[in-house]
């Protein structure tokens, strides 16, 4: 059986208001990042703002991405209706916002502004480490 590959991309939302703050979206059981598939012909940097519009309201003129900053992610998933285990990919990016924001929800719950207080404990899987990398490397810009 062939594994198969999936690329994704998001981004993590951090404002640069005092105190800061991250977003994230609530889906029926765990917290995620506005992320989703890439699409045909584009960039992951395109499809992390693609997504993060769909999934927030947030416009891609409001979010100001860190040149510096790429958190890469790869683990297996077996979809319900497939029958051939997928190889993911997801890569974040860094976006800060002036300041939090009310999101419009098309895919999710609800939403929480956490506040930056590292380490942080979100959830293992995916989140946690992210976030360490985030502070890692605000911490070697500072």
């Amino acid at each position: 059986m062939q594994t198969k590959n999936s690329s994704a991309s998001g981004i993590l939302i951090l404002t640069e208001s005092t105190p800061k703050q991250f977003l994230l979206l609530q889906h029926r059981d765990r917290w995620d990042l506005p992320k989703g598939h890439r699409e045909a012909g584009e960039t992951i940097q395109e499809t992390a703002r693609r997504e993060t519009q769909e999934e927030t309201g947030l416009t891609a003129d409001k979010i100001k991405l860190d040149p510096d900053f790429e958190y890469k992610l790869n683990y297996p998933v077996q979809y319900p209706n497939q029958t051939t285990p997928v190889n993911k990919e997801v890569t974040y990016f860094l976006g800060w916002v002036a300041e939090t924001f009310t999101p419009t929800l098309t895919e999710h719950i609800g939403f929480q502004w956490f506040d930056w207080n590292p380490p942080h404990q979100i959830q293992t899987q995916t989140i946690d480490g992210l976030l360490a990398a985030v502070a890692q490397h605000l911490h070697s810009t500072s």
